[in-house]
C-alpha cells in the first residue's frame, strides 16, 4: 500500500466513515489514477474535469459521478490539501426518477406466495417497518421492544441510532418466526448463527417470489421500503412522521413520496367525464311547466 493511499484511508477513518464507504472511495480513486497512469498527486483540476466528462460520455449514472466526485473531493481537500482542484467544477443535475412501488393488492399476492416463514418475516420487516436491508440483517433479538412497540436501529445510515415502529401484526409474525427458528443473537442470521444474512440473498429471494406472484415490476428489497412510505402517505400520515420512521435527515428526501402517492390524483375529475348542463331538464320536449317558469 502506498503512503498516499494509507493517508487517505486514515483521513476517511478520522471522519468516521464506514468501512464499506472507505472501500468504495478507495476503489474510485484507484480507477481515477489508473485512467491516467499517474498518481493523484501528479494530476490537476483539468485532469479531474476530463475524467468526470469521460464518465458521463460512457453513460454512467449520475449517482456514480457523484460518488467519484465525493471520493476525489475528500482526497484533494483533506489528504492532499489542494481544495482548489475541486473548485468551480459543475455538479451534475439531479435526476428526477421515481422509485417503484407495489400496490396493496400486489403486496397481498406477494405474501400469499411466500411460504418460508423466515423469508416472510424478513420481507414484512421491510414492508411494515420501512427498514433498509442493511438495518434488517443487523437486527438483534434485544432490539425488539414489545412493551414500547418499537424497533431499535443501531447505527443506521449516517451512523445514527433511531427507533422504528413495531406493529401488532409484525410482532405476531416475528414471534411465530422465532418459535420456528429460535435465533439466538441476530434476528436473521445467515449460514451460521453468528453471521448476518448475505446482502444479496434477500433481494434474490424477493425477485423469485415476485415472479411467482405474477408481479412484473422491477423490484428490490428497497422497493418494500418505498412501498411502506407511500402507503403511509396515502393513508394520511404526516410527512414529518414518515421522515422520522425512515430515518431521513432532510425532509426533502421524504418529499419524493408526495410525487408517488396516487390517492389525490385519483380524486381529481377526469376531463373525459360528461359535464352537467345546468339548464338541462328531464323533459325530452325541452319545454317547461308553468310552475317551473314561475320558480325560475
Amino acid at each position: 500500500m502506498t503512503p498516499l493511499r494509507q493517508r487517505y484511508i486514515e483521513d476517511l477513518r478520522l471522519k468516521n466513515f464506514s468501512p464499506k464507504t472507505i472501500k468504495v472511495y478507495v476503489h474510485a480513486v484507484a480507477k481515477f489514477a489508473r485512467h491516467f497512469g499517474r498518481t493523484p498527486d501528479q494530476l490537476s483540476q483539468e485532469d479531474i474535469r476530463a475524467y468526470l466528462v469521460h464518465l458521463m460520455e460512457r453513460g454512467l449514472a449520475r449517482s456514480t459521478g457523484v460518488l467519484v466526485r465525493n471520493a476525489l473531493r475528500h482526497l484533494y481537500t483533506d489528504t492532499l490539501g489542494r481544495p482548489d482542484c475541486m473548485e468551480k467544477l459543475p455538479r451534475p443535475k439531479r435526476e428526477q426518477r421515481l422509485p417503484v412501488v407495489l400496490s396493496r393488492e400486489e403486496m397481498q399476492r406477494l405474501f400469499a406466495t411466500v411460504t418460508n416463514l423466515k423469508q416472510k418475516a424478513l420481507f414484512m420487516v421491510a414492508d411494515d417497518a420501512g427498514l433498509r436491508l442493511s438495518e434488517i440483517i443487523n437486527l438483534r433479538i434485544e432490539d425488539l421492544d414489545s412493551e414500547r412497540m418499537a424497533i431499535r436501529i443501531r447505527q443506521g445510515k449516517g451512523k445514527k441510532d433511531r427507533y422504528a415502529r413495531l406493529t401488532a401484526g409484525l410482532l405476531d409474525m416475528l414471534r411465530k418466526y422465532w418459535k420456528a427458528y429460535r435465533p439466538k443473537t441476530l434476528l436473521f442470521p445467515g449460514a451460521t448463527p453468528d453471521k448476518p444474512y448475505d446482502l444479496a440473498t434477500p433481494g434474490q429471494l424477493l425477485k423469485k417470489a415476485c415472479r411467482k406472484a405474477g408481479i412484473t415490476k422491477r423490484v428490490s428489497m428497497h422497493t418494500l421500503r418505498h412501498t411502506f412510505a407511500t402507503h403511509l402517505l396515502e393513508a394520511g400520515t404526516n410527512l414529518r412522521v414518515i421522515q422520522q420512521l425512515l430515518g431521513h435527515e432532510r425532509i426533502q428526501t421524504t418529499c419524493v413520496y408526495t410525487h408517488i402517492s396516487l390517492e389525490e390524483l385519483r380524486e381529481a375529475p377526469s376531463l373525459l367525464d360528461p359535464l352537467e348542463d345546468p339548464t338541462a331538464t328531464d323533459d325530452p320536449t325541452g319545454t317547461t311547466s308553468p310552475q317551473q317558469d314561475e320558480a325560475a
